[in-house]
């Protein structure tokens, strides 16, 4: 199994707190015979009496390396590589990308992240690690 990255807990309570619950920890999903990838934490969530919910995976990162950039490229690679397993095993579920409000509040904010995001459609939960709790949601 992948290290779990260092907010996995302060993501997973938030989204708790949000009333969604947690379906798997982590999602494993094949693709193909020999490809398999693992995303952080998949959850439902049912609407009213809706008899379908929302349901959702999300891919957590910490960006605490000196490179935001870095962290970025390896992000959006995971993002895309996980969104397209999801497609053909779980189309219904939608594919978030996890970030700490500090890098959110900087890194996020520069031209080129925010040119890429809107490029490939990445959906973003934006987290506060230290209260645990999600602070935006950005599709």
């Amino acid at each position: 199994m992948a290290a779990r990255d260092k907010f996995h807990e302060a993501v997973k309570q938030g989204l708790i707190k949000e009333q969604w619950v947690i379906t798997h920890d982590p999602l494993n999903l094949k693709f193909g015979e020999y490809d398999q990838v693992q995303i952080d934490l998949a959850a439902e969530r049912v609407l009213g009496a809706q008899k379908d919910g929302e349901k959702i995976a999300v891919e957590i990162k910490s960006f605490l390396n000196d490179s935001a950039i870095v962290d970025f490229h390896t992000a959006l690679g995971q993002f895309l590589n996980y969104r397209l397993v999801l497609e053909k095993n779980e189309p219904q579920r939608i594919l978030f990308l996890a970030v700490p409000v500090y890098a959110y509040d900087s890194f996020f904010q520069r031209e080129l992240p925010k040119a890429i995001i809107r490029q490939y459609g990445l959906k973003l939960i934006v987290y506060d690690p230290e209260e645990e709790v999600i602070t935006q949601w950005i599709s």
